[in-house]
């Protein structure tokens, strides 16, 4: 954890170095105060010197009022430290996720994730800000007070050579038993997160079918696990109050005995005695003080277990080394700007015996099995079947969100596990099956697509798509402002909005995973015809439920329980595949009836 927290404090290392130094001024002074208030008992008072007396409380005003000012200026250092470190430590999770493929986002979850970013890095940043002060703090006053008090009587200070040990006992029994309740209590709130996610993103669905009363007790099932959580962590930390208070109380009594024995046979002077207190007081109350603090070190132990484990993971599809990538490349086309050797966008596609599975889900079993087919430059192709035939886990594997298990999958000629993924994927315009949109205006999202896009060209894009229209229907037509997840618009609409920013793109390769699906059949069809009009020379591959997406396509393939079981034009389909017939005839009698 130390290697973690000294990483992510880059910029910040100044205020970690000034906070403990002036902790350890502030301690200086407290330690000063109870010897002063011994001079003052045994030799202003019984002399009874008045100005050596008030002499004697300025400088213990003047020490006060200096360990407070160092205390401020500890807490205000450790404070900017502490932040700066969660700061640095959030960016670097977040720029990590970014590289995850999809395979990782299910691995971890997103839910986890959030947790990880948010309440996780917060137990860190608390620590940090603990460990500066308290953990600087204590220590340094343990230490110091016991060797004075040691000087003072050493003897009285057997007393703390027994208690001290005791104590330190049983706060490693107690931090060895919270560690792992306090992992466990981390991942019930994963869970509650993921159940309050799940329910704010699907809330339409759950309010049509009248669900909240299931959804309630859901939550109430996760909201209950982390309380019960919460509680058997709690239950263990506040044993440690009464265990302490036991031992400081005692201490207390055996000093108070013994010294006052000592008094009363005048080998011991009474401000001495005082002093001694204070300075049992003083380290019992810093052991106390550790004690905390290794509870609290306890928990971002945990969390520092679970940061380092998306930090350290290495991301299931990245670029290959920089000697490797693009070896196999046809020579003599150069990408700009780099120095790699890429065949030019042309958006030919072809899948060389491709298997493919979700390893994150356990199951043996291969969602696509040996489909081979291959994509001429600028062909409109279908692909059709039904629900959970493998359909979007096909088209996934082009851009590289997952990497197949078996075979290859090329593009332009070449494998695309040898394109640096940020040049993949700029030849490659895709509208989800789920259509995101982002909060702020339709210009912004549409400039997804391409950031230096023209308003000519985002007209353009948006005419192509029949977004154009009720865009300009808008108060602000393109400067309309969109709520998270374009919730303010229709999904005809967002899906509309989506097919327009892909376009912009003007990609070799135009990916639709059913984005056509809220649109009625005239829009469709005009958006089709877009396509042929402006982007004649790219690559369309859409997934298509309605027959009347497929039959103007260049060819079709059929998928079936994860392999190819037809292709062709929509004629030869109907013709000869059993499957296709089946998928036409159900909707000619849905549009009958």
């Amino acid at each position: 954890m130390l290697s973690l927290f000294l990483t992510h404090l880059q910029g910040y290392k100044r205020q970690a170095v000034r906070s403990p130094v002036f902790i350890t001024l502030e301690v200086i002074c407290e330690l000063i105060l109870p010897l002063i208030m011994a001079e003052i008992v045994d030799v202003a008072i019984p002399a009874g010197d008045t100005a050596y007396i008030f002499r004697l409380g300025a400088v213990m005003l003047a020490l006060s009022l200096l360990s407070m000012a160092f205390g401020v200026l500890s807490a205000k250092y450790a404070t900017f430290a502490s932040q700066g470190f969660g700061a640095n430590l959030r960016q670097c999770l977040f720029d990590k996720v970014q590289e995850f493929s999809f395979a990782d986002i299910d691995r971890f979850s997103s839910a986890s994730l959030i947790t990880r970013m948010t309440n996780d890095v917060n137990a860190m940043t608390m620590m940090l800000n603990m460990g500066l002060r308290m953990l600087v703090r204590a220590p340094v006053m343990l230490i110091a007070a016991l060797g004075i008090s040691i000087s003072i009587n050493p003897r009285l200070a057997v007393v703390l050579l027994v208690v001290i040990p005791l104590m330190i006992l049983a706060i490693g029994i107690l931090m060895k038993i919270c560690t792992k309740l306090f992992e466990v209590m981390q991942t019930k709130i994963d869970g509650l997160n993921n159940t309050l996610q799940e329910n704010l993103v699907a809330i339409r669905v759950v309010k049509a079918f009248v669900r909240e009363d299931h959804e309630r007790k859901k939550f109430q099932r996760s909201n209950d696990e982390l309380m019960m959580a919460g509680l058997n962590v709690g239950m263990k930390v506040i044993a440690i109050m009464p265990i302490m208070m036991l031992a400081m109380n005692g201490a207390t009594v055996a000093v108070l005995y013994l010294g006052g024995k000592m008094v009363m046979a005048e080998g011991f002077l009474l401000g001495d005695l005082q002093a001694f207190i204070n300075y049992i007081f003083q380290i019992l109350m810093s052991v106390m003080m550790v004690a905390m603090s290794l509870l609290q070190l306890s928990r971002a132990q945990a969390c520092a277990h679970r940061i380092k484990e998306v930090l350290e993971t290495e991301p299931s599809v990245e670029n290959k080394p920089e000697g490797e990538i693009c070896r196999a490349a046809l020579p003599g086309e150069a990408a700009d700007g780099t120095d790699h050797v890429l065949p030019a966008p042309r958006g030919e596609v072809e899948f060389r015996d491709v298997s493919f599975k979700y390893v994150a889900s356990g199951s043996g079993d291969d969602v696509l099995s040996h489909i081979s087919f291959h994509v001429r430059p600028g062909q409109f192709v279908a692909i059709v079947g039904g629900t959970g035939t493998g359909k979007s886990s096909l088209v996934n594997l082009i851009p590289r969100f997952y990497d197949v298990t078996g075979g290859a999958v090329l593009l332009d000629g070449l494998d695309v596990r040898d394109y640096p993924l940020e040049q993949l994927r700029d030849r490659i315009g895709m509208v989800l099956q789920n259509n995101v949109l982002f909060t702020g205006t339709i210009r912004e999202n549409l400039l997804w697509g391409r950031p230096d896009a023209t308003e000519e060209e985002i007209i353009q894009a948006a005419k192509d798509a029949q977004a154009y229209d009720f865009i300009m229907g808008l108060p602000d037509g393109f400067d309309t402002m969109l709520t998270q997840g374009g919730t303010n618009v229709s999904g005809g609409q967002k899906q509309r909005l989506c097919i327009a920013r892909a376009m912009l793109r003007k990609p070799a390769v135009l990916i639709l995973d059913d984005s056509t699906s809220a649109v009625d059949s005239a829009t469709e069809a005009a958006i089709r015809q877009s396509f042929a009009s402006n982007l004649k020379d790219t690559t369309v591959i859409i997934i298509a439920q309605r027959i009347s997406s497929v039959q103007y396509a260049d060819e079709a393939l059929i998928l079936d329980d994860g392999r190819i079981a037809g292709r062709g034009t929509h004629e030869q389909l109907l013709a000869g595949n059993a499957i296709y017939q089946e998928i036409y005839q159900s909707q000619q009698e849905g549009v009958g009836g």
